[in-house]
């Protein structure tokens, strides 16, 4: 069976024409599938093409199994389902600016970083383009009447570690033919794959590119990223400038605050001379709780303590804003939650 939403235009008019209808009929098809719909819902199409079409292609990859919506600040949070039974989630977020949709890119995560909720069942597999892109379409016309306006590559998953497939996304989601969201308001999270950094900057793609770095040094780096055995500090901050180099784009550091891990004034300090003349943002993000990982955030009172310490040394530095804490909004949570307990059965999509 052909996922529809894993072609380009042209593709998907080629695909159409194999099966002996005109081009326009694909423009029609692909109208359809930018609006979140299924077979059913091709009103304008003959029953014939649509019988044909249910017979070798999928429209939609996805099917939203659960939709939560925060009583606090609105935010939603979808559990999207495939044909082989994995799930993955999605984020619709709301700010002044627009919608923000997080969503993954991978089935699990196999970094194994300390801290996440995504990697406590390793990687199943990889999500294509056209499944990402699908989710994308659902959450937009979940969203509606508003819109979706950016989009972060931060859900489960490591984005560098699907790169063909995430590339492949990135091109089809701001197609005019698509979504057509400007890869400027698209942001790629990633935990540090350097080499995948480098091939990134050559791509001629002006994403945001996030990077998740968590410590000041190896030493405390590798206790909660395995990753940084693999790609010390050194290099990655190194492919980082490289990035910055080519695309002009100024870097966004993650750091999520641990009580009593990472978030002394020492630490901050070292980290300020770790990133001192480069181009970039610190994004403190407070922990979130992952029972299973034994990890507890820092107080108010240590990251305030922290963010004035990077303020002192000039650097660009927030703390993120945290939203759907009522939902289990964090990467992982709610897949997690339904691989130990299902929480509705599969077809509800019923809000909490």
């Amino acid at each position: 069976m052909t996922l529809l939403t894993d072609l380009t235009p042209e593709e998907l008019a080629a695909f159409v024409r194999a099966l002996g209808w005109p081009d326009f009929r694909a423009r029609q098809i692909n109208g359809w599938l930018v609006k979140g719909c299924d077979f059913d819902g091709m009103a304008n199409l003959p029953r014939e093409l649509i019988a044909r079409l249910e017979e070798v292609a999928v429209a939609q990859p996805a099917r939203v199994l659960e939709h939560h919506v925060s009583s606090d600040d609105g935010t939603e949070k979808m559990l999207f389902g495939f044909s082989d039974g994995h799930c993955v989630e999605g984020v619709l977020m709301r700010y002044r600016h627009g919608i923000t949709l997080c969503l993954s890119t991978q089935v699990g995560c196999r970094m194994g970083c300390a801290f996440c909720a995504s990697t406590l069942n390793g990687r199943q597999r990889n999500l294509s383009a056209g499944e990402m892109l699908g989710m994308a379409y659902t959450a937009n016309r979940l969203a509606m009447p508003e819109k979706v306006s950016n989009i972060v590559l931060m859900g489960s998953g490591e984005p560098l570690d699907n790169y063909d497939q995430v590339i492949r996304f990135l091109r089809l989601v701001s197609s005019p033919d698509s979504l057509n969201i400007g890869l400027r308001h698209i942001s790629l999270s990633t935990c540090g794959l350097s080499d995948g950094i480098r091939k990134l900057a050559g791509e001629g793609l002006p994403v945001t590119l996030s990077v998740s770095l968590h410590a000041p040094n190896d030493l405390i780096r590798k206790q909660l990223m395995p990753v940084a055995s693999a790609f010390p500090m050194e290099g990655l901050l190194l492919s980082c400038k490289d990035y910055l180099k080519k695309t002009g784009r100024r870097i966004v550091f993650e750091y999520a605050l641990i009580r009593g891990v990472n978030d002394g004034p020492e630490h901050a300090r070292e980290l300020a001379g770790r990133l001192r003349g480069m181009q970039c943002h610190v994004n403190l993000i407070p922990l979130n709780d992952v029972p299973e990982r034994g990890l507890r955030a820092s107080g108010k009172a240590e990251m305030q303590r922290f963010l004035g310490e990077l303020k002192d040394m000039d650097v660009s530095v927030t703390v993120r804003r945290q939203l759907g804490d009522d939902i289990a909004g964090a990467c992982g949570q709610l897949r997690a939650q339904r691989l130990k307990t299902p929480l509705l059965p599969d077809g509800d999509g019923g809000k909490a």
